[in-house]
């Protein structure tokens, strides 16, 4: 079952850790987040259950259909980052729940200071995969 793991700039049903945004960090920061992000690929990949993953700029626009004959209406890019994806990744896992273990490793990717984020992943199966079932 495939399964995609969003990663919000920010957002979750509760705040976990306030953190600064990405571009008030140290260049070492950043680095140590995204060969996090790189080595957790690698990782997933040995085990067969990576598919894709790639981050996402904060540029950006909502569009929708103006209508016949009419461009399309933008609105966007928005200031406030909670409302931004910052990236995902693809897994290819055996159940809902090994989805979750995984979304709950990647959620402690370093921060600023090296410490973990604990950032709220959303976990979304692909259409047609089974409805979300917890062994517990």
């Amino acid at each position: 079952m495939k399964y995609l793991l969003l990663k919000h700039y920010r957002g979750g049903p509760a705040p976990a850790v306030d953190f600064p945004p990405m571009d008030q960090w140290t260049p070492e920061e950043v680095d140590d987040h995204v060969r996090f992000m790189r080595d957790f690929a690698a990782r997933l990949h040995e085990s067969g259950e990576f598919v894709d993953m790639q981050a996402l700029s904060a540029d950006g626009a909502f569009v929708r259909h103006g209508g016949q004959g009419r461009p399309p209406v933008t609105d966007g890019p928005f200031a406030e980052t909670k409302d931004l994806i910052a990236g995902w990744y693809i897994i290819d896992v055996d159940s809902w729940d090994r989805a979750v273990e995984i979304a709950g490793e990647l959620s402690a990717v370093p921060g600023p200071g090296g410490e973990p984020l604990y950032e709220w992943l959303e976990v979304r199966p692909f259409l047609g995969a089974e409805a979300p079932k917890s062994s517990e």
